[in-house]
């Protein structure tokens, strides 16, 4: 029966722990804002993407299938959201800026982040075509949903706790600087990735 599994949880393991758009956005959260005020970004993406999986197992994927532009349009407004957090995240100095206090995204943005972030609605779709756990349809998306939570749990931990570590090795304003440098374009590159698929 845990055979039934596997391909499940490893799918589920490898996509929630390397990198894209929400991990990145972890650990840089990590660094500037340490774990503790980062806890509604990363609950938000635990409960967002599994939440997203189940509304689309319950049919709202069958949409894309009979309105593909829908899909197109979805990732060329995700990726430009995508890419104007890369920018924010580039000009972000630290967490009091021209007056104005950063804080990482709430929970219910991290939430909806989701539904704008290309690489969930790839590996939501991915899931829901491959991997068939129980013939009800109901019962197979309630199982997929519930592994990908489990499995956020402590994939996305990882990077936001790797952030906060940083914060110990990332004390010179300048080398946050370059930090942010490298995060804004991995999340830009990440949109790059996701129209090369």
């Amino acid at each position: 029966m845990i055979s039934d599994f596997t391909p499940v949880l490893l799918f589920s393991f490898s996509s929630s722990l390397t990198p894209g758009p929400n991990n990145f956005m972890l650990m840089n959260a990590g660094l500037h804002f340490g774990v503790k005020k980062s806890l509604g970004h990363y609950f938000g993406v635990c409960i967002g993407f599994p939440l997203m999986l189940l509304i689309l197992a319950l049919g709202f994927g069958a949409v894309f299938k009979h309105y593909p532009i829908i899909e197109h349009i979805l990732k060329i407004v995700g990726s430009a959201y995508m890419l104007y957090l890369a920018y924010k995240i580039l000009t972000s100095h630290s967490k009091v800026q021209n007056g104005k206090v950063h804080k990482p995204l709430s929970f219910f943005q991290a939430m909806l982040f989701q539904w704008v972030n290309p690489k969930a609605w790839l590996m939501g779709v991915s899931a829901m075509s491959i991997f068939i756990l129980n013939s009800n349809p109901l019962i197979n998306a309630l199982i997929l949903s519930l592994i990908f939570f489990l499995m956020c749990l402590p994939c996305l931990a990882v990077w936001l706790v790797f952030g906060k570590a940083l914060q110990n090795i990332l004390k010179e304003d300048h080398h946050r600087r370059w930090f942010n440098i490298i995060m804004a374009l991995c999340l830009a590159g990440s949109v790059a990735l996701i129209f090369l698929e």
